[in-house]
């Protein structure tokens, strides 16, 4: 099956029309969709948004009833419409011809609830039907019931729309006005078409600007969500790569160990095989193999300002001096250790020790003056860690200080990594608390 594709040749004379014709001619296409277009298209008024600092305070009954209350307004000025409508004539309310004129005022303001372009051009033609019902009346082109009708129409259709259809409103009503004046106003003694346009024209200025300010708002609000999902990416991806920096130093030594062990096996057996020399040598090579590639990728995930640790990982075992240093700067706390006391794997340890270290960093951060406890429980699959700190003390001379978010983040990456669990959170005292769980699968001898 095969797709060909035509060009299509420009019409003539297109390139030689001027920037003026192209500009009209884009105008017109504008007048042509804004107005012309299907303009009794069913488009009906949505609900007020309820996210509103206003409305989500408000109980849900009139939450909802709040959400309503752009189309209560419109019916409210069409009642008003039709009352102005249907008074204001030769004969105020005596006849059948004053109610048909308040009715042809206030159709058109209840249609822009659900066809808001084709209630433009009812409004429009309605105008001069209500003066030729009133009969007497003094205003030309509008009656006070269709002035206040096409106001109404000018400003919730363009509520609805955008502003170029404003705009586009705006000058027909001015052709309409000026029309009327020229051709059929020498009957009336006051026109009002000068009074309409400058009315109309400050609404839809005032329509406009709050277009532009609401889109500007939305473009800021959906700039600061993909900012914000961006530094959310950004930090998960700097704690990941400080995880595999810590943990390349843990598989490098256990790599180590399997290359000299390997290396080492052959002289201690008396004449060795040599398909077990053979199988030896295999894995040492891919045991050296495998320390390179963890140098290559160290080097990948290393930061320029990386400096390599002079001092292995810390494990559990070094708790005790990071709890001295954390009560030196000031945090008193105990720890409790439950269970039977094992060695468990070191990336278990590491990020047991991690974890411990940066919720103390965050009670120091968030909650100064105030007192820790690390609970350590050795229990059968894995390994428990708590720490809960207490509420700030109140008054406190030291303020908390905004940290960048990055300690719960690093601690669901460690726990994940070890397919555990964990919860953090505020305490009913006004601490907070910091749970993991991480799984260690026991190693049976006869599977070793």
């Amino acid at each position: 099956m095969t797709e060909t594709t035509h060009q299509q040749s420009p019409r003539a004379g297109d390139g030689d029309r001027s920037p003026e014709y192209r500009l009209a001619q884009n105008a017109l296409q504008g007048l042509r969709q804004d107005l012309f277009h299907d303009p009794f298209a069913y488009r009906p008024m949505g609900p007020r948004p309820a996210d509103g600092p206003l409305l989500r305070r408000l109980p849900g009954r009139m939450r909802t009833a709040a959400e309503r209350l752009p189309h209560a307004v419109v019916g409210a000025i069409a009642l008003i419409t039709l009352m102005v409508g249907a008074l204001s004539g030769s004969e105020p309310g005596g006849d059948g011809r004053a109610l048909l004129a308040g009715l042809l005022c206030a159709v058109p303001v209840v249609v822009t609830l659900s066809r808001p372009v084709g209630a433009f051009w009812l409004s429009l033609a309605a105008s001069p039907l209500t003066a030729l019902f009133n009969g007497g009346g003094g205003d030309w082109p509008w009656m006070p019931g269709a002035f206040v009708s096409h106001l109404t129409v000018l400003v919730v259709v363009a509520l609805r729309t955008r502003p170029r259809t404003a705009v586009w409103m705006w000058a027909v009503t001015a052709v309409y006005a000026v029309f009327g004046d020229i051709v059929f106003g020498g009957s009336f003694y006051y026109s009002n078409g000068a009074p309409m346009l400058v009315l109309s024209a400050f609404a839809l200025l005032l329509v406009c600007l709050w277009h532009v300010r609401h889109t500007a708002q939305q473009e800021v609000t959906a700039q600061q969500t993909v900012t914000a999902h961006e530094r959310s990416r950004r930090t998960l991806l700097e704690e990941r790569t400080t995880i595999a920096r810590e943990l390349h130093d843990v598989v490098a030594h256990h790599m180590s160990v399997v290359a000299i062990q390997a290396e080492a096996a052959p002289y201690r057996v008396e004449n060795p095989p040599e398909e077990l020399e053979r199988a030896f040598a295999t894995i040492r090579e891919n045991a050296v193999a495998a320390l390179t590639e963890l140098r290559r990728i160290l080097g990948v995930v290393r930061a320029e300002d990386y400096e390599a640790p002079d001092a292995p990982q810390p494990t559990l075992a070094d708790l005790d001096a990071l709890l001295v240093n954390v009560r030196d700067a000031g945090l008193t706390v105990e720890k409790v250790v439950t269970g039977a006391v094992r060695e468990l794997p070191q990336g278990v340890e590491l990020s047991a020790y991690r974890i411990v270290q940066e919720a103390l960093s965050n009670s120091l951060r968030h909650a100064p003056g105030a007192s820790a406890r690390v609970e350590i429980g050795y229990v059968l699959g894995g390994l428990g860690v708590r720490v809960v700190n207490g509420p700030m003390p109140e008054p406190s001379l030291v303020k908390p200080s905004p940290g960048a978010g990055h300690g719960i983040t690093g601690m669901r990456e460690r726990v994940a990594m070890l397919d555990g669990g964990m919860t953090a959170g505020p305490t009913e005292d006004g601490g907070y608390e910091v749970a993991v769980f991480l799984p260690v699968t026991a190693v049976n001898e006869g599977d070793a």
